[in-house]
């Protein structure tokens, strides 16, 4: 509970840019699973900001189409045939209609940015937490793969040198043995291969590492 207030209280206190228009809150939701009310907000979102323009086209629409009408009934009036009156009349009848529109339009226009910083909001929040779970467990997880790293590491130094060992025992009685036997030693023992050879590449890369390490 005091981590969803301390979340709560950050996303309440920071001014937080329109999440669905943001490319690296997307990236986010490729690494992880999206919770299901976070995709169900983010549809609610997107129509919020789609009526939001759609309403902002609208208004300038009107406003042409009002300053259109007004322009046409000075002339209009001026005319003052019964057909340029009638269609005068009908300009202001529409301009009453472009006027009504207009106020019912930018009052929605009012509410519309509360709603969407509401929900963006929300958005974000729930974005938060699901990074503060998976931040978490990953840390765990690095931490855990770091100890078997190291470990494994450790065996594997551990083996190397044990290799090495048995490579110099099986050069040393193979090299006693072949002063004894010759050649055949190899025949004698059933070995698949020289152990002298092994042991002599060894001895090779031991001084190639004693130089590097002089260097």
């Amino acid at each position: 509970m005091e981590k969803e207030e301390k979340l709560r209280r950050a996303v309440e206190s920071k001014h937080i840019p329109i999440v669905t228009l943001d490319n690296k809150w997307h990236k986010v939701w490729t690494m992880v699973e999206k919770p299901s009310e976070v995709a169900k907000n983010e549809g609610r979102l997107n129509e919020l900001l789609k009526r939001q323009g759609k309403l902002n086209t609208e208004i300038k629409d009107i406003k042409k189409l009002k300053k259109k009408l007004m322009d046409e009934i000075v002339p209009l009036m001026d005319e003052g045939d019964t057909s340029s009156i009638n269609k005068a009349e009908e300009n202001k009848r529409l301009i009453e209609d472009c006027n009504k529109k207009l106020e019912e339009y930018e009052e929605e226009l009012m509410i519309l940015p509360r709603q969407i910083g509401e929900i963006n909001k929300e958005i974000m929040f729930a974005t938060m937490e699901q990074c503060y779970y998976v931040l978490h467990e990953n840390e765990k997880n690095i931490d855990q793969l770091a100890a078997w790293i190291t470990g494994i590491r450790i065996e594997i130094k551990k083996n190397i040198i044990r290799k090495q060992e048995m490579e110099i025992q099986n050069g040393i009685m193979y090299s006693y043995m072949n002063d004894i036997f010759g050649a055949d030693v190899v025949d004698l023992f059933d070995m698949s291969y020289n152990p002298m050879e092994k042991m002599i590449k060894l001895k090779e890369i031991q001084e190639e590492q004693k130089a590097k390490n002089a260097n």
